[in-house]
């Protein structure tokens, strides 16, 4: 499902979220109601599960198109922003260079992008959308809205939760580069 949300209504979605629970104490009482190892207890399975699901339900809207999932988010992020370099966009995907580089070669055989090495430094690569690859974003602008209705959530706890879930990956990428 994808929700568009300023960072406005993020921080409120994430307030209200916060004050639903009304404080930390709460949602670690919450959690320690139960067994710590109750697999019900566990968020990692939550958002396993549901991850699982939503690529699942995208299958059949991508199929056609003769994308994958993972090719989808990419051109969702190159129909932002086009013309960027490998490792730009990786950190915008969350994916490293094993699985980003051989996927960016498959869109490229099916003509939806062009990589070109800089002429200033041949180990930056550009990538850049094709005709073929702009044209598929009018293909894809449904998709979003199939998607929206398959959750069965109401669009305000659509919002919370994706203002939580935006936090929470700010939260553990954060955390990473503190240990670097």
């Amino acid at each position: 499902m994808i929700i568009c949300v300023s960072e406005s209504v993020k921080r409120t979605y994430c307030e209200q979220a916060r004050f639903a629970l009304k404080s930390q104490d709460m949602a670690e009482e919450i959690l320690d109601a139960g067994e710590p190892l109750n697999l019900d207890n566990q968020l990692c399975f939550a958002l396993y599960v549901c991850s699982k699901e939503v690529i699942r339900r995208y299958k059949p809207l991508l199929d056609p198109l003769g994308l994958t999932y993972t090719s989808y988010i990419t051109m969702l992020a190159l129909w932002e922003q086009d013309g960027v370099q490998v490792k730009d966009l990786g950190k915008r995907l969350f994916l490293d260079s094993g699985t980003l580089t051989p996927l960016l070669k498959k869109m490229e055989k099916e003509g939806l992008v062009n990589r070109k090495r800089s002429e200033s430094d041949e180990r930056t690569v550009f990538i850049s959308l094709t005709e073929k690859g702009r044209a598929l974003q009018k293909k894809c602008a449904g998709i979003p809205a199939k998607m929206a209705g398959c959750s069965r959530l109401e669009k305000d706890s659509a919002h919370i939760i994706l203002a939580c879930l935006h936090s929470l990956m700010k939260g553990l990428t954060m955390k990473d580069d503190e240990e670097k």
